[in-house]
């Protein structure tokens, strides 16, 4: 078996959710990138991603490695190419680096490599920007939904539910599902271990509803939406993702928005995801400095973690908030709220380190979680890093 690598791509273009963790390992669906590999692979795989990640995120090194690009969504055409490259070669789809084969420790993303390139035929999905992680959602949940579910058999549903549409529920081992509604006509919905739908839910697929994860009574979703493990989400959610941990758990509207880990929204807070006059929605770029635009007419809430937001917290179209913020008063805050910032729309000052540790430590507890050395070396790695950006 090939010692397995998957490299970074597009990272500083996907802040602030690569802040905290390797490109591969944002969730794009029922899976991250990086499970989803080591789903099709049928090994695990590690990271070669910035320095001071790889205490939490290590890097396996053999004599021989085979490089991926961790941006890339796989695809077995992709999987079967990587397979066929001999020593020194590099597969290349319009001169981006897909997969390379190599002896030593080269970077396998670098164009004066001593590589041999071969070019890629079919298509490939690759993620480049934060709202691609909700633009892509559709197709991973669909895509991921086949293939875990391939020769399994869902765990029964309650008969207290119902169903309408000719797609699929899967359930898995532990989960809880009552009195609720569940329409699979636009894609299906998969429940994960141990996860929970409270009484009186109303799905629309396609639905990632992840291990451990709640979904409170009442709450409205509209797919595709990716509800990561362990959070507790209520309201109304459309076409948005939490990458796991977070908690929005009370009536308010999150659309068209990524909410990352350990995050956590005041009840009744509220994004706008469409400008009142339908206009392109421009975000700013933590890579660039500068307002960009999407493309898109519908764009919400970038969140990075550890942020967290006050009750009847509003966010205009298009806010990006860095991580480990703590957002809190009357008014719209900035469209851009910066990394370890303490306030809102009257102004922000530093959170703190200490405190921002403090706080971690208590979140962390609050889950059974350790808030080990590493994360606290990465959370002071984080606040030295972004005092440039703020």
């Amino acid at each position: 078996m090939t010692n397995t690598v998957l490299f970074d791509y597009n990272r500083s273009s996907l802040l602030p959710f690569t802040y905290t963790r390797p490109v591969p390992e944002l969730r794009l669906g029922i899976l991250t990138i990086r499970e989803h590999w080591e789903l099709l692979i049928e090994h695990p795989v590690s990271f070669l991603t910035e320095d001071y990640l790889r205490d939490k995120f290590p890097v396996w090194k053999e004599q021989e490695n085979l490089f991926l690009n961790g941006a890339v969504i796989p695809n077995i055409k992709l999987i079967h190419a990587s397979k066929e490259l001999t020593l020194g070669q590099r597969l290349v789809k319009n001169g981006i680096p897909l997969a390379a084969y190599a002896e030593g420790w080269p970077d396998p993303q670098s164009p004066y490599g001593r590589f041999r390139d071969i070019e890629f035929e079919s298509e490939i999905k690759m993620i480049q920007q934060p709202w691609d992680i909700f633009s892509m959602c559709d197709w991973n949940i669909k895509t991921q939904f086949d293939l875990i579910t391939f020769g399994r058999k869902s765990e029964p549903l309650s008969s207290s539910n119902r169903i309408i549409g000719s797609g699929k529920v899967f359930i898995e081992k532990g989960a809880k599902v009552e009195c609720s509604i569940i329409n699979t006509e636009n894609g299906p919905v998969y429940i994960g271990k141990d996860a929970e739908i409270m009484e009186g839910c109303l799905i629309r697929g396609p639905l990632a509803l992840c291990e451990g994860a709640t979904l409170k009574m009442g709450a409205k979703i509209y797919g595709p939406t990716v509800i990561g493990p362990h959070c507790k989400v209520g309201g109304e959610i459309s076409n948005s993702v939490f990458l796991g941990y977070s908690n929005k758990a009370h009536d308010g509207f999150i659309g068209n928005s990524v909410i990352g880990e350990w995050c956590n929204l005041g009840a009744d807070t509220n994004n706008s995801n469409l400008k009142n006059n339908y206009s392109e929605v421009s975000i700013h770029s933590i890579d660039k400095g500068m307002m960009v635009p999407t493309g898109l007419k519908f764009c919400g809430l970038f969140m990075g973690d550890h942020s967290k937001c006050s009750i009847n917290t509003m966010f205009n179209t298009g806010t990006v908030v860095g991580v480990y913020a703590n957002i809190f008063g009357s008014g719209f805050p900035p469209k851009y709220v910066p990394s370890f910032s303490w306030g809102g729309a009257q102004g922000v000052t530093t959170f703190e380190i200490d405190k921002a540790i403090l706080l971690a430590k208590e979140v962390f507890k609050r889950r059974q979680v350790d808030f080990d050395a590493t994360e606290e070396k990465l959370l002071r790695s984080l606040f030295d890093m972004t005092k440039s950006a703020n």
